[in-house]
């Protein structure tokens, strides 16, 4: 079992979506199974992962904060924070599987250290301003458009690096 979340406390994280919300935010999962993921252009991915308890495959289509083609990595954030059920799950199993566009890729989820994901949020917000604050107005952090404050948010953003391992990966 992987160590616990170093991330420091933050604002109070909003809460998942439920009943017809949910159903909306989980439509997205139905269209990367249709073959469907290119509509999503490079900016998500569905993320298949077992269930820390179930043992059960489970999925989740992300934002892709950052991809690095040469490596084969990608990053995302958990907006609901460290105790969302996808985060936790790659706590525990961090082997999983993604599929970005029509391609499939077997990862290992790496978990960057707090310094590591201002750095990150700061480069994202450079990227995708506007993006990037309707995601820390939606996670409680006050940010002031500065790099510095981008940073500082990204530091209690718990963030997950996707790494390949390029003999598993495959395409459909």
């Amino acid at each position: 079992m992987a160590p616990a979340a170093p991330h420091r406390p933050g604002p109070k994280r909003p809460q998942p979506p439920r009943g017809m919300k949910r159903r909306l935010a989980r439509l997205p999962i139905a269209l990367f199974r249709a073959g469907l993921g290119p509509l999503f252009g490079s900016r998500f991915l569905r993320l298949i992962h077992i269930g820390r308890t179930s043992g059960q495959s489970r999925e989740v289509v992300l934002e892709v904060v950052a991809h690095d083609p040469a490596d084969g990595s990608w990053t995302v954030a958990s907006g609901f924070g460290p105790k969302a059920d996808w985060y936790r799950n790659l706590r525990h199993t961090p082997q999983a599987t993604v599929q970005f566009g029509r391609q499939y890729h077997a990862v290992t989820a790496q978990f960057p250290t707090p310094e590591e994901g201002g750095r990150i949020m700061a480069e994202y917000a450079r990227r995708h301003p506007r993006a990037a604050r309707a995601l820390c107005r939606f996670m409680g952090f006050p940010v002031d458009g500065s790099g510095a404050g981008f940073g500082a948010a990204g530091e209690q953003i718990p963030f997950v690096r996707l790494e390949t391992a390029p003999e598993r990966s495959r395409a459909v």
